[in-house]
């Protein structure tokens, strides 16, 4: 049974960082993208970063130039590293991880980013 382990997330100040992980637990055949959403309360599910087996990342324009996502392929990991945070980023962050035919969602970890 294939699960993704999130970890990472926390309470942290405006301005601050934090480095979100996400592994693979079981085989996933023919990984393609990998990435980050988002969830805050009211709010839709939001594309946070992706990164495709081969190809550019993607980024939302709200957290360009502070936050990178990195993946490990080896290990079936992805990252999220998060620089200057601010309170606006607070959020459910899940994995998404997508095969060539299912989409795995990891079960999310609260950031919060305190003003």
């Amino acid at each position: 049974q294939v699960q993704l382990v999130e970890s990472g997330g926390g309470l942290v100040q405006a301005g601050g960082s934090l480095r979100l992980s996400c592994v693979v637990s079981g085989s996933i055949f023919s990984i393609n993208n990998m990435g980050w959403y988002r969830q805050a309360p009211g709010r839709q599910r939001e594309l946070v970063a992706s990164i495709p087996s081969g190809g550019s990342t993607n980024y939302a324009d709200s957290v360009k130039g502070r936050f990178t996502v990195s993946r490990d392929n080896a290990k079936n990991a992805v990252y999220l590293q998060m620089n200057s945070l601010k309170p606006e980023d607070t959020a459910v962050y899940y994995c998404n991880v997508a095969s060539a035919f299912y989409n795995y969602w990891g079960q999310g970890t609260q950031v919060t980013v305190s003003s």
